[in-house]
């Protein structure tokens, strides 16, 4: 007996075959080590990106679509006739699809942000009119903590398809201040000033260096420009305490900063009269 007619012996079972029970075997087996091991790789590659729960979540979905692939391939070969459920299974499928619209898309969006990661927990961004930071990136939605200490749940969809704002993604972020002076006091020494304040700040960065020059004559102040480098994740506490002390060295140095104020010129007529009532007090 050669290895065709064993494999062409019937087993007693409608037309089923050896060969056809065989077939099946190794087709699910084949497709158990395939999901198996696209589900190691896919854990592997996000688990430093993806919550644990939500990691197993996701690799778990991912083999058992694999294995239900490898279930209807292998269907053939048991002589199923697969016509009515697969129409049974499309009809279901576009029910569900329309309902899970949303959240396959958000689920896909989830996907490409980890992978492509344009943003990482911890990051300060502005999505949609929300700034704050990450507090996690999970498979359907992203949890942004805004500086009011609000917890706001985005769904990925809306946060893959809109503009971020990634505050810092760049290692350092520029903020700048106008300086008024008034139009008696020296400006080259107000700038000089001004740079020395920066230069001995130890969270002002030198390179990319600072800029400060006079940059307009207000009606009431010469305005001094100011730009400056920090750490991107420094920056607020580099913008406020520098502003202070700007205003206090200029201060020391007799250089005030000017409050609005205006010269009123009278008509001679006027002044006449003024003049008269001042003399008949």
């Amino acid at each position: 007996m050669n290895v065709t007619s064993v494999l062409e012996t019937p087993v007693g079972y409608g037309t089923l075959t050896v060969g056809s029970i065989l077939s099946v075997i190794i087709i699910l087996i084949v497709g158990i080590v395939i999901a198996k091991i696209v589900a190691m790789n896919v854990r592997r590659a996000l688990h430093e990106r993806v919550p644990k729960n939500d990691l197993e979540i996701l690799t778990k979905i991912i083999y058992y679509v694999i294995v239900a692939w490898a279930v209807i391939i292998a269907l053939p070969y048991l002589s199923i006739d697969l016509s009515g459920l697969l129409v049974a299974g499309g009809i279901a499928g576009l029910v569900i699809g329309f309902a899970s619209q949303s959240v396959v898309s958000n689920l896909i969006s989830g996907l490409f942000l980890m992978v492509e990661r344009p943003i990482k927990i911890g990051d300060n961004i502005g999505v949609e009119g929300i700034s704050g930071n990450i507090e996690d990136i999970r498979i359907l939605s992203t949890v942004v903590k805004t500086y009011d200490g609000i917890y706001v749940r985005i769904p990925n969809e809306k946060v893959f398809t809109s503009n971020i704002t990634n505050y810092v993604q760049n290692v350092a972020r520029r903020f700048e201040y106008t300086v008024g002076i008034r139009y008696q006091d020296d400006a080259d020494r107000a700038v000089r000033i001004i740079k020395e304040v920066i230069w001995n700040h130890p969270f002002a960065l030198k390179s990319p260096a600072p800029s400060v020059y006079v940059d307009s004559l207000g009606d009431n102040s010469v305005n001094i420009s100011v730009k400056i480098w920090a750490p991107s994740r420094e920056w607020w506490d580099v913008k406020t305490d520098l502003l202070w002390k700007i205003k206090i060295e200029l201060e020391q140095n007799g250089i005030e900063i000017p409050f609005p104020q205006r010269t009123l010129w009278f008509a001679n007529d006027l002044k006449g009269d003024v003049s008269g009532r001042d003399g008949g007090s």
